[in-house]
C-alpha cells in the first residue's frame, strides 16, 4: 500500500529544526507512516547529520518525483539559500528568516501543484522573519497569503483531543471584543468543514465557556448568556451538532474521553494549556480551511539548544503521522 509523500520545511536554519527534520527522516515511526521530501539547505543539513549522528545520506532532486523513498535517504530540495560563512546558531538573522520562508514557500508550491499530500513544518523565528523584511508574523500568515485563504483555521491535537480556536494572537482585552454571536457561527460552521474534511463525519462539538463555571447563570459574567448560547442555540437550529457553552475547567476533558468531537476554545492560553498539558511534544497544529493540507510542531526554534543534538523529534515525527493520517481524506 503506498504512503502518502508528506513535505517537510527544514525551519529556521539557527534553530533545532535541521536537526529534528534528519532524526525524524530517519525515525522508523515516521517511515511506516509516509514518504518525506525536505525543503532545506544541503549545507546546514549536512551540519545537522553529522551533530546528530543519523544514518542519512543527501539526495539532491528537483522535483519531489525523482526522490528515492527508502531508508536512510533524505531527499532534499536544495534551495542553497545559507551562506555558511556568515551562518552561527542560535541567532536572530535576515538570512535565516528568509531562508525559513523560502522553504515554507517551495513546500507551498509543491502542495498546491498535487506533488505533496500535505506539509509538515519545523519551526520558524519571527524576529528572523522581521530581520528578513518577510511582511507576515508566522507559519499560518503565510500559508494563508501564499494559498489565497482569508483567516485559515488552526486545530490541535494530541491523543485525539482536538481543539480549535476562536482568536489566537490577541491581548486578553482584544480577546474579550472578539467574543461576538456572528464570530462563533461562523467559526463552528468552517471547523465543522475542516473535520469533514479529515474525515470526522460524526460527534458534537462543544463551545467553551468564558467565566468560570460558564457564568453561572450571570453570576459571574453574562458573556454566556447573551453571546454564547444564543450563537449554538442558532446552529443547533440550523443543523449543527454543537454544544455549549461548556465550562472550561471541564470541556476539554469530557472531549479527551469521547464527549465531544472536538472544542472550539475561545482564546489562546485556553487551548493551548489544555493540550500541552495532555501531552505538550505530542500536541500539533494542523492549519485548514486551505486547499492544502499543513500540519507543525507547536514549539520553537530553541536557540540555546540548537547545534547540539539534544533537541528531540518527537513533535516533528507526530506532524508527520498526524499529516499522514488525514492526508487521504483530505485529499480524496
Amino acid at each position: 500500500m503506498s504512503k502518502p509523500l508528506i513535505a517537510l520545511t527544514m525551519g529556521d536554519p539557527a534553530g533545532i529544526g535541521p536537526e529534528i527534520t534528519v532524526k525524524c527522516v530517519a525515525s522508523d515511526e515516521a517511515l511506516s507512516k509516509a514518504d518525506m521530501v525536505v525543503t532545506g539547505d544541503r549545507g546546514v543539513l549536512e551540519k545537522a547529520i553529522a551533530i546528530t549522528g543519523v544514518p542519512l545520506k543527501i539526495k539532491l532532486i528537483k522535483d519531489p518525483s525523482e526522490g528515492q523513498y527508502e531508508k536512510g535517504i533524505l531527499n532534499l530540495v536544495d534551495l542553497s539559500n545559507v551562506d555558511l560563512t556568515k551562518f552561527a546558531y542560535g541567532t536572530v538573522s535576515a538570512m535565516c528568516g528568509q531562508a525559513a520562508y523560502d522553504y515554507i514557500a517551495k513546500a507551498i508550491e509543491f502542495a498546491m501543484h498535487r506533488k505533496v499530500a500535505a506539509v509538515a513544518t519545523a519551526p520558524i523565528n519571527k524576529e528572523s522573519l522581521r530581520a528578513a523584511n518577510i511582511p507576515y508574523i508566522g507559519h499560518t500568515e503565510i500559508f494563508g497569503a501564499l494559498t489565497h485563504t482569508d483567516d485559515p483555521l488552526t486545530m490541535f491535537e494530541t491523543r485525539g483531543l482536538r481543539v480549535f480556536f476562536l482568536t489566537r494572537h490577541l491581548s486578553m482585552l482584544e480577546m474579550l471584543g472578539m467574543i461576538k454571536k456572528p464570530r462563533i457561527k461562523d467559526y463552528v460552521n468552517r471547523c465543522t468543514k475542516m473535520l469533514r474534511q479529515l474525515g470526522v463525519t460524526s460527534g458534537t462539538m462543544a463551545v467553551a465557556a468564558l467565566n468560570p463555571h460558564g457564568g453561572e447563570h450571570g453570576l459571574f459574567g453574562w458573556t454566556e448568556v447573551n453571546v454564547i448560547k444564543p450563537a449554538v442555540d442558532e446552529l443547533k437550529a440550523e443543523g449543527f451538532d454543537v454544544a455549549g457553552p461548556v465550562p472550561a475547567d471541564s470541556v476539554f476533558h469530557q472531549a479527551y474521553i469521547g464527549k465531544y468531537n472536538s472544542v472550539l476554545s475561545l482564546y489562546h492560553d485556553q487551548g493551548h494549556i489544555a493540550t500541552k498539558t495532555l501531552d505538550f511534544e505530542r500536541t500539533i497544529s494542523v492549519t485548514g480551511g486551505m486547499p492544502i493540507l499543513r500540519t507543525s510542531v507547536d514549539h520553537g526554534t530553541a536557540f540555546d539548544i540548537a547545534g547540539t543534538g539534544k533537541a528531540g523529534a518527537v513533535s516533528m515525527v507526530e506532524a508527520v503521522v498526524l499529516a499522514a493520517k488525514y492526508a487521504p481524506s483530505f485529499n480524496a
